[in-house]
């Protein structure tokens, strides 16, 4: 066989293999995609949704792993980033906030944007902006303007979380705000603080993996 030859056919096994890799690629993460979680309907226009952020998620094969958990309207908790709400509709958040503070760093990212009133509430006080210092994490929807730092728990705390889901009688900090949706569609939205512990400059791992600290709000119409 030629050399021209030879090489034509590595090319096209390359090119078939390669296509098999990403088909599998693919399917493994669709398989894999966390279940989606519908938002609560409290009104005509007005849905709520329920958040926890925990340190480690305390079991599986990435026990280690920082995460973001849902709560669905039957109220229970589920390891998911998959949102969904009504499109053109006031969205109001509750976040139980479980990790300690690992400090923002932009501090541009500790005021609360794209928020009515501008303003989000910690342990039902309001709060204008955040202390960089403080943040654990962000809950951020870049094309919705949204971002909000959430406080880190005190390190010293009694009875914090190790296992999650966790519960109400742990260490936490609440954290309460309110947005708006647009029209349907897609719009993806995660935490901006490097969290990953174990990971160069705190990234990769959860902070690029769905059903972690990245997720998709799925804005659906009415």
């Amino acid at each position: 066989m030629s050399a021209r030859r030879l090489g034509a056919l590595l090319a096209a096994v390359l090119v078939v293999g390669g296509g098999v890799a990403i088909g599998l690629y693919v399917a493994l993460f669709l398989e894999a995609s966390p279940p989606p979680v519908q938002a609560a309907v409290i009104g005509r226009r007005v849905a709520a949704l329920e958040l926890q952020t925990v340190a480690e998620v305390g079991h599986g094969e990435n026990s280690f792993w920082v995460s973001y958990y849902a709560r669905t309207p039957g109220h229970k908790w589920v390891h998911s980033t998959i949102l969904r709400v009504p499109a053109y509709s006031l969205v109001h958040v509750t976040v139980y906030q479980y990790d300690s503070a690992t400090g923002l760093r932009n501090p541009l990212w500790g005021q609360p944007r794209g928020v009515v009133g501008g303003v989000m509430y910690v342990n039902g006080k309001p709060v204008k902006v955040l202390n960089p210092e403080l943040a654990s994490h962000t809950f951020a929807i870049p094309e919705l303007g949204v971002s909000v730092p959430l406080p880190g728990v005190d390190e010293e705390a009694p009875n914090q979380c190790s296992n999650a889901p966790c519960t109400l009688a742990e260490a936490h900090n609440t954290i309460t705000f309110t947005f708006r949706t647009r029209g349907p569609g897609k719009y993806r939205w995660q935490c901006f603080v490097p969290c990953a512990a174990g990971f160069i400059f705190g990234f990769g791992g959860p902070m690029q993996s769905i059903g972690y600290m990245d997720g998709e709000l799925e804005v659906q119409s009415s």
